[in-house]
């Protein structure tokens, strides 16, 4: 992608079915779900590096004895940074006392994340925050094991500030006004009430606090806690969490916007945000991979049954189509597939956008997310020009000599690696005068690959959000080889629309989709529309957000897509660029034909899938008419 977005965030829970002396007689270390976990989120580190966090809780430990253990870090390579602190005292002691370290009973006593239940986090920070306190895991704790609470997810809700007075109307007084903390003491309230429920019940059997104690750990209903916590939340989720005792937990959302993976053997259960990190690190077959159904919770008890409850919904499915196109790793065969497909079905409007001269086009694409998307595109591209070539030899077969049939059967897609990422730009610099000659020294290219003033040449990206690189730096180094046009594809269509769900796609007018918009509007004497839907928007403000309208679609409504994209070529294409720039997009219905099972579709349509969407976008365009450079959530 050349405009860089962000997403939060990744989840890793892996819990041990077995003691710890089991792992070390099997795999000669105790220390197995700690390396499992430290792979899989080595394995998910696309989803996160602005900080990681890990949590290890140790099942029946005596009164006295630690046993939640933390750690957290923001610094840069953060997962190698909590790995080494944590080996830092296990090597203290292999050096010291060997035979220590390969006692798991004396481990689990005596050292931290020895334990059996451990949940790993990768995070960015969508707010622009990223101090320790707010990178996950994050902690509720209690003197009572079954009060303390551990999450760590992947989500975003549009209602905080709702669910944020619900808590102040029971009482609480939030430490901060967070998605993240709002739902933690959401769940801990119920967490509280359930524990309560039990003790009241045991404790009318005459039994001691101890042994209720015991009780409450083997019979909580962690299922009655996730579903009248999770009643009012509006967004996308999937949320693990670790309750004191050992019992665990991941809750997806009913609309099934963001992913879950789940995997279990008589040895291990694991719950990732992505299926190729369980396939890859633990070494098995895709159909041995489940993923957690919409509106489902996959609960661990700590007795180590494991079951599946439904929680909310599901409602209609709507999962995040933005996973498919670029977020997740395209190593899943699902996904790599899909991005092959996205690319394969732009085939038409590119030959149109080379006037069917095929002969005389050069195919690339932007690495490096786009490359699945470029081998679709060129299988294709290859299938029409070998078409033509039939088509040809039927037709002449009597005239044509040997010399044009070798010239025909040679006609192939003329394939260049043209773009390739040269620097990263350093923050330090981000805001210099000079920032746009820095930006445009990102991309490199490669010279000689493009007959200057004859061909064309075609470059495929996963997708333009802001069109900032694209203006600045790789349409300008593009025009370098002086191609007779530039077609720049977008293997997804156009983002029109914020996203609220966990993608850092926030504000309106970072949109190159919508100030395109915003111009036409303005070049056709239509700016009243703008007017009309800053009113319509403003005036339902106060609306409960189950009423909301979203008006912002009223701005793209008199222009086709094809419009909308020729716009945007004119605003990309500066007065120093001398070839001619065209700029193609997915449409709507391929990208639902390449990705079946992922519709969710909102930042393209406008369709959101929860009333917070409609709220959010409704803020989002006052915003932007009012001018304030900020979130609309």
């Amino acid at each position: 992608m050349t405009d860089e977005i962000k997403h939060e965030c990744g989840i890793a829970l892996v819990r041990l079915l077995k003691p710890l002396e089991h792992y070390q007689l099997k795999y000669g270390t105790w220390k197995y779900g700690l390396q499992k976990l430290y792979l899989l989120m080595e394995k998910q580190h696309n989803r996160g590096q602005d900080g990681a966090g890990v949590v290890s809780v140790k099942l029946d430990m005596q009164s006295g004895n630690p046993y939640i253990d933390r750690q957290r870090s923001i610094k840069p390579s953060a997962i190698n940074d909590i790995f080494k602190k944590i080996y830092k005292t296990y090597n203290k002691i292999q050096e010291r006392s060997p035979e220590l370290m390969d006692d798991p009973q004396w481990c689990k006593n005596h050292l931290p994340f020895a334990g059996e239940v451990l949940l790993g986090h990768l995070r960015y920070g969508t707010y622009g925050q990223n101090d320790l306190e707010r990178v996950h895991p994050v902690m509720r704790q209690n003197n009572w094991k079954t009060r303390n609470l551990v999450l760590a997810g992947n989500f975003n809700l549009t209602n905080v500030d709702e669910l944020f007075n619900i808590l102040i109307e029971l009482g609480q007084h939030p430490y901060d006004f967070s998605d993240t903390v709002t739902m933690l003491e959401n769940l801990g309230h119920f967490l509280d009430r359930e524990v309560q429920r039990e003790f009241d019940f045991f404790k009318k059997q005459n039994l001691s606090n101890e042994e209720i104690s015991i009780r409450i750990a083997e019979n909580l209903k962690v299922e009655n806690i996730l579903q009248e916590g999770s009643k009012r939340w509006d967004g996308g989720y999937a949320i693990a969490g670790l309750i004191g005792h050992g019992d665990s937990f991941v809750i997806r959302d009913p609309w099934g916007i963001r992913p879950a993976y789940y995997f279990y053997n008589d040895e291990i259960a694991i719950v990732t945000s992505e299926r190729p990190a369980i396939q890859t690190v633990l070494n098995v077959e895709f159909d041995e991979i489940t993923e957690l159904p919409p509106g489902s919770a996959i609960v661990i008890k700590q007795n180590n049954s494991i079951k599946i409850e439904n929680i909310r919904g599901p409602y209609e499915r709507k999962a995040c189509s933005f996973e498919r196109i670029y977020f997740s790793r395209g190593s899943d065969a699902e996904i790599y597939n899909e991005r092959k497909k996205l690319g394969e079905l732009l085939t038409p409007q590119i030959i149109r956008a080379v006037d069917s001269d095929l002969g005389k086009t050069v195919f690339s694409f932007i690495p490096n997310t786009a490359e699945a998307a470029f081998y679709g595109m060129i299988k294709s591209i290859e299938s029409c020009m070998m078409q033509q070539s039939k088509e040809k030899i039927l037709k002449h077969r009597k005239e044509i000599t040997g010399e044009e049939l070798d010239h025909i059967l040679l006609f192939r897609p003329k394939v260049e690696k043209v773009t390739l990422k040269d620097i990263k730009l350093r923050t330090f610099i981000a805001q210099d005068t000079g920032r746009n000659d820095l930006v445009e020294h990102v991309y490199d290219i490669t010279y000689g690959t493009i007959r200057k003033g004859v061909d064309n040449l075609v470059v495929i990206d996963d997708s333009i959000v802001r069109g900032t690189t694209l203006k600045h730096s790789i349409i300008k180094i593009l025009d370098r080889l002086q191609p007779k046009r530039i077609v720049i594809v977008s293997s997804s269509p156009q983002i029109r629309y914020p996203d609220c769900y966990g993608i850092d796609m926030a504000k309106l007018g970072d949109f190159i989709a919508f100030k395109a918009a915003i111009e036409l509007l303005k070049n056709t004497a239509n700016e009243r529309i703008i007017n009309e839907v800053y009113n319509k928007s403003k005036a339902q403000e106060a609306l409960p957000k189950e009423e909301m309208i979203n008006f912002v679609k009223e701005i793209y409504k008199p222009f086709s897509a094809d419009q909308i994209s020729e716009k945007i070529a004119q605003m990309l294409k500066t007065s120093d660029i001398q070839s001619e720039l065209r700029i193609v997009y997915q449409t709507i219905e391929n990208l639902h034909i390449a990705c079946p099972n992922h519709r969710g579709d909102w930042y393209f349509t406008g369709n959101y899938p929860t009333p917070g969407g409609n709220k959010v976008v409704n803020r989002a365009f006052i915003n932007y008419i009012e001018g304030r450079d900020e979130r609309a959530y």
